[in-house]
């Protein structure tokens, strides 16, 4: 054997031969091969040709594939999956990497800012797991962790400061069209509180209104901040959020600091990632994620 794989036919009529009898339609395919319906017709007239076999019965409204066609078009589309196949095999994968966030940092954060990366970084494919449940890097597969908490989180792991919590009032701009900001604890208790799983009103009213204030005050309460900052957005009251989750928000008129002064967190937001898993894909995600934490 000399290894010749011997005369092939034409391939541009292999294909218009099995686009044809998947939509039983010279026009059809046609319309998906971007040429003539009569371009299509003559590379299948070709073919037969070639062969020396009909493969289609041409009715008044469609293909019909005859007993040759029928048993040909099974092998050469088989033949063309295995070339697409080939294909795909040689095109470099995209290097896949899993980033663990509560739910408010993946909407809040970082999927308005995925557009950027995506466009500098075309060959990195990012999964996010959004969940409150503190993944686990080897039971969950987790890259690369954004945690709410103090270092140290855990035997080597490796951490970076993301930012700190800084907890700021804010609504809609709507929700000040009639009337003033509040200045004191009564004013405040014309508003709807919005709060969330971490209710910090409390001590956000003890340090901005006193600890005197008495004023009986009406909210809704979420589990996510996230849709707690929507509600806000919405007109439905004030939030108490991080002043990174909510800076955009403000940037673009969505939202607007009522309330002078703010509320530092108990626990800062930090990068942390398995000191072992060191890849150049890693190290890009790291350094991105940190350059846009430092543009404030």
């Amino acid at each position: 054997m000399n290894g010749s794989l011997g005369k092939l036919p034409s391939l541009n009529g292999l294909k218009a031969f099995e686009v044809s009898a998947r939509h039983r339609s010279f026009r059809l395919a046609a319309e998906e091969l971007g040429v003539t319906q009569g371009a299509v017709a003559q590379q299948v007239r070709g073919l037969e040709a070639e062969l020396g076999v009909k493969l289609f019965e041409r009715m008044p409204r469609t293909l019909v594939l005859t007993g040759e066609g029928r048993g040909y078009i099974a092998d050469i589309r088989r033949a063309f999956e295995i070339i697409a196949e080939a294909t795909g095999d040689l095109r470099p994968q995209p290097v896949r990497l899993t980033i663990s966030t509560t739910p408010t940092f993946a909407s809040k954060w970082l999927i308005p800012r995925l557009p950027d990366f995506t466009a500098r970084h075309p060959d990195l494919d990012l999964h996010i797991l959004a969940t409150e449940r503190i993944s686990g890097f080897q039971v969950d597969g987790v890259d690369l962790a954004v945690r709410y908490g103090r270092p140290p989180f855990g035997p080597g792991l490796a951490t970076e400061l993301l930012f700190e919590q800084e907890i700021i009032a804010v609504c809609s701009p709507v929700l000040l069209r009639d009337r003033k900001p509040p200045k004191t604890s009564e004013e405040l208790a014309d508003y709807v509180l919005l709060h969330d799983a971490h209710n910090s009103w409390p001590e956000f009213i003890d340090r901005h209104f006193g600890r005197a204030a008495q004023a009986s005050y009406k909210g809704i309460s979420f589990s996510q901040t996230s849709h707690a900052i929507e509600a806000a957005i919405a007109g439905q009251g004030i939030v108490l959020a991080n002043r990174d989750f909510v800076a955009r928000d403000m940037a673009e008129g969505r939202l607007t600091q009522i309330i002078e002064g703010s509320l530092s967190g108990p626990s800062d937001f930090y990068l942390v990632w398995p000191r072992y898993r060191k890849s150049p894909a890693l190290e890009t995600v790291i350094g991105w994620i940190s350059e846009e934490a430092r543009r404030k």
